[in-house]
């Protein structure tokens, strides 16, 4: 819908502002994006919470992932299930069998950096 703020989900969010997580709700929440974060650690990101356990929702266009992929194991059906758009998978996060999942339910797979495509306007 026009008009509308694209909603983000962060998973493996994180309070710390050296993480690359913490930088992408920053660089999310300056863009106007709705976001939702899902993090080892309950906590707050400038008003943004973080919850350290897997939120239910509907209309998510992006998930971007800041877990390796072993982390990312049992997330699998929750992230599926959320039947976003597309998954951005940051450096480090890459991973095959996510991806080859992702892919056969209809959904965009990027090997990408949020932040990177936050500042050069491809997000």
């Amino acid at each position: 819908m026009r008009g509308m703020k694209n909603k983000t989900l962060v998973l493996g969010a994180s309070e710390n502002p050296d993480r690359y997580s913490n930088k992408a709700i920053l660089a999310l929440q300056r863009k106007g994006q709705e976001i939702l974060a899902v993090g080892k650690k309950a906590g707050n990101v400038n008003g943004t919470d973080i919850s350290s356990a897997p939120v239910q929702t509907e209309d998510v266009e992006t998930v971007t992932l800041y877990l390796n992929p072993h982390n990312q194991l049992p997330y699998y059906d929750y992230i599926l299930s959320l039947k976003p758009k597309r998954i951005i998978f940051n450096p480090g996060t890459e991973n095959g069998e996510l991806e080859r999942m992702a892919a056969k339910e209809g959904i965009s797979v990027l090997e990408s950096c949020t932040l990177v495509m936050l500042s050069t306007g491809q997000y």
